[in-house]
């Protein structure tokens, strides 16, 4: 079993207070999802658990199995089993899929890494995700699309088989055939591993593929409401702004 717990954050960037007072539990085995209005917070949560030094924690505690990880790095939170699938994932020029990955692997495995096992992993991986198998010897997401860019982020997820799964917003910018693809793969993956996961999302078509455990509504920095799936109906049906004047949480053992 593997726990990410979040006791009382408050962060700031740029003195802005950006969340605030927010405390949230997420075990191996469940999917949470965080849904709300711009600027209110979501990936910025994402962020801050994965190590951005650009956000300023104010107060709080974040924990990895028990582990203290405030103030380690971005690698350290990594080496733990902590991976982050990014809203705009980055291009890096004159690195490779394939180089980033087999060093990546390389280094969390040392002696137990087997390049031949390797290559074989990453080619099913690649036709799983319905990716050209050029890309994986591209730079770095260099020249990719939108949706080929989420696809990129999904690989990496499957190759590095983390403990702990944050997905901010891994549905933009795809069509409808990407969106089912790296729905039901990020599905699978769940089904396999059972890691703990955060997806951070806007819509409701994807969760038509990723079946969440729990549903956590953001307002302002904080969690204002959660409870199950049928929370995402209410938001389609009402809005973010039924919410606003509530901050309270119906599942309390996740908080």
């Amino acid at each position: 079993m593997h726990t990410l717990k979040i006791v009382d954050l408050t962060v700031k960037v740029e003195d802005k207070k950006i969340l605030d007072n927010l405390s949230l539990t997420i075990n191996s085995g469940e999917i949470h999802v965080i849904m709300g209005p711009n600027g209110t917070g979501k990936s910025t949560l994402s962020k801050v658990i994965m190590g951005d030094k650009h956000y300023q924690i104010l107060k709080g505690e974040i924990y990895f199995d028990d582990k203290l990880i405030n103030e380690l790095t971005v690698d350290e939170r990594a080496r733990l089993g902590l991976f982050l699938g990014m809203q705009m994932p980055l291009e890096i020029d004159g690195v490779t899929n394939a180089d980033f990955l087999r060093a990546a692997l390389h280094a969390k495995e040392g002696d137990n890494f087997k390049l031949y096992s390797f290559i074989k992993r990453l080619d099913q991986v690649v036709e799983n995700l319905k990716m050209n198998k050029d890309m994986i010897h591209r730079g770095i997401n260099k020249g990719f699309s939108g949706g080929e860019r989420k696809k990129n982020e999904i690989l990496q997820m499957y190759m590095l088989e983390p403990k702990m799964v944050l997905l901010d917003e891994i549905d933009s910018g795809l069509d409808v055939d990407s969106l089912k693809v790296v729905g039901e793969k990020v599905m699978g993956y769940y089904e396999q591993f059972k890691p703990a996961i955060l997806l951070i999302t806007h819509y409701q078509r994807l969760l038509d593929y990723i079946k969440p455990d729990y549903v956590h509504i953001m307002k302002n920095g904080h969690i204002v409401k959660s409870g199950d799936f049928s929370l995402v109906a209410q938001v389609e049906k009402n809005g973010y702004d039924f919410f606003l004047n509530t901050r309270e949480n119906v599942i309390e053992d996740n908080l």
